[in-house]
């Protein structure tokens, strides 16, 4: 369901996706509103999940995960109780930053990262390949990252 956003929201999401750690003040004087206002508009969108969190974006390679992996996975069966079932497994694991299902001759995609390449042979043959249904894993290491973003392209000037 998208929620009705006008541009004074755009404003805020923009300066928050930039800057999660701002206080509601903070944010008021950088899209020029009161305290007040902003903080009741930012309150407002996380109730609505909007804004569903504010983390610490880190860096991966600091806190020693080296290698980031993309595993394209393709189950043995499609059924529900199939799909819920790796579903699950993946969830268990925190080195699968992301999962997405997907459309083709790939069921999911997987974005991984670990502390080397030995790291990554060890969770894909201890872990891995063992999830349920697994059929055929594909998987390629990324040598660097061009682009990383976690901010949405929100259209602040056309509003």
């Amino acid at each position: 369901m998208q929620v009705e956003l006008d541009r004074g929201d755009l404003r805020i999401l923009d300066v928050l996706q930039e800057h999660g750690d701002l206080s509601a003040a903070e944010v008021a004087e950088r899209v020029g509103m009161t305290p007040s206002t902003c903080w009741r508009r930012v309150s407002r969108l996380q109730e609505l999940g909007v804004v569903k969190n504010r983390v610490a974006v880190l860096d991966r390679e600091k806190v020693g995960l080296n290698v980031m992996v993309f595993s394209r996975v393709r189950l043995g069966g499609h059924g529900r109780d199939a799909l819920l079932k790796f579903e699950q497994a993946v969830r268990e694991h925190p080195e699968i930053l992301e999962c997405y299902t997907m459309m083709g001759e790939t069921d999911f995609l997987l974005r991984i990262v670990c502390r080397d390449i030995k790291a990554y042979e060890a969770f894909f043959l201890d872990h891995l390949s063992r999830f349920p249904g697994v059929q055929e894993v594909n998987s390629s290491i990324a040598m660097a990252v061009v682009k990383e973003t976690t901010a949405l392209p929100l259209n602040t000037t056309g509003r």
